[in-house]
């Protein structure tokens, strides 16, 4: 299911998803006996990767064992956003959303956490999400545009058309992520698949 793209030696390595756009980055490690280093971002290095280098926006939220934020995205104001976990684990989610695409539907889940420090690029047209493995989990979004209210679109979290296992047993869901509508009922106010 993936594929490794390019690696750079020591710094990190790029691994492509089912959903082309969609990248997870694997951080090169360096302990010793003090603890450990890595480099979480570089922009030369990302943008080479394909990832956009012009972020404005970094949010951390915190959430416990259970919370599930999303589906969310941003149209007609697109957000990219690299995200990642700074401490617990959890089961990160993108969506292809974009009218037409010929992966219209499907996602990827990948596990982020503390311990491997992996991060997953999202690209503009895409919908996120996380449910939280650990007790707590605090995760760090780097987004290329800033957020804009009036362009935020939430999709139910449990759409059957997606079909998401989130790993968790009971979803801890803010009112507004429990009454999203479902994708089939957005296709207006979604964008569209450029080619």
């Amino acid at each position: 299911m993936f594929a490794f793209l390019v690696a750079w030696g020591d710094a990190m390595r790029i691994v492509e998803t089912a959903l082309s756009g969609v990248k997870i980055i694997e951080p090169a490690l360096f302990p010793d006996n003090r603890g450990y280093f890595f480099e979480s971002f570089n922009a030369g290095r990302y943008r080479e990767a394909g990832i956009s280098s012009g972020f404005v926006q970094d949010n951390v939220s915190v959430s416990f064992k259970g919370v599930l934020r999303g589906l969310h995205l941003q149209n007609p104001t697109q957000q990219g956003k690299l995200v990642m976990v700074l401490s617990g684990a959890v089961i990160d989610v993108a969506a292809d959303v974009r009218v037409g695409s010929p992966t219209f539907g499907r996602h990827v889940a990948v596990r982020l956490d503390a311990v491997s420090h992996r991060q997953l690029w999202i690209p503009r047209g895409f919908a996120h999400g996380f449910a939280v493995l650990s007790d707590e989990a605090a995760f760090l979004y780097k987004c290329d545009a800033p957020y804009d209210r009036g362009s935020e679109i939430g999709i139910r979290w449990n759409d059957p058309d997606i079909g998401i296992d989130w790993g968790v047993e009971h979803a801890i869901l803010s009112e507004k992520d429990a009454a999203a509508p479902l994708l089939r009922e957005l296709t207006a106010r979604l964008p569209r698949y450029e080619g």
